[in-house]
């Protein structure tokens, strides 16, 4: 198999003054700040295009407002028509909707939902979410090359927790984690190299937007 880099992105900043873990309720769109994160993305690959002489050959994204509005700017930086596939959508979450998350922890009625946090018990499953972010992944992949030939890129706007967890298990790490400890921040981008002859991807990890980020609201998993 040909070389080749599949980028995985997070989504900018969200307009959530409530602080709602949102997960894939519709309409939460990106923010005046998460729209500054997406333009400024889309500049940071075009930049990267340059300097390689190389255009990445496809974007997705999710389905969700967020993850579209992120990709729009990053089609346009690179002259790419953003397709969507959900396979990269964001892990479904028993507390979805609600605000102040860890005060209902203390509720009996979500007790049936904290009993193995190995799995999560409180939503998709850790092992599925790798299932489905690998299994587009590696297709995205196979049609970049197709496009592109040797050292073919794709670009995925996706959500933190499965990037994370994709990330996790790229590195043969437990996926089971404290999602305080992600390294996934908005518009980071996460890119596995599928280097010929090997085996599994080797990972790398970067945040263009480093400096918006004091200025950002940044729920865990949203």
């Amino acid at each position: 198999m040909p070389s080749a880099t599949v980028h995985l992105v997070r989504h900018g900043e969200v307009h959530n003054p409530d602080k709602v873990l949102y997960g894939r309720i519709p309409g939460y769109h990106l923010s005046e700040l998460g729209h500054r994160m997406a333009a400024d993305i889309g500049d940071w690959f075009a930049g990267e295009a340059r300097a390689s002489g190389r255009t990445p050959a496809l974007l997705v994204s999710s389905s969700l407002q967020r993850a579209r509005e992120t990709a729009a700017p990053i089609g346009q930086a690179l002259s790419l028509e953003p397709g969507i596939d959900d396979r990269f959508i964001e892990a479904t979450n028993h507390f979805e909707g609600g605000s102040r998350v860890a005060r209902q922890l203390w509720k009996p009625r979500h007790w049936p939902f904290l009993l193995n946090p190995l799995r999560p018990s409180w939503g998709e499953p850790y092992r599925s979410q790798v299932s489905r972010m690998s299994e587009g992944i590696l297709e995205l992949r196979d049609r970049a090359v197709e496009l592109g030939g040797e050292g073919a890129e794709a670009i995925v706007v996706s959500h933190q927790l499965p990037i994370w967890v994709t990330r996790l298990s790229a590195e043969g790490r437990p996926l089971w984690h404290d999602p305080r400890q992600r390294e996934c921040t908005l518009t980071s981008v996460t890119s596995l190299h599928f280097d010929r002859g090997q085996s599994a991807p080797r990972v790398e990890y970067r945040e263009p937007n480093a400096a918006l980020l004091a200025h950002a609201s940044n729920l865990p998993g949203a």
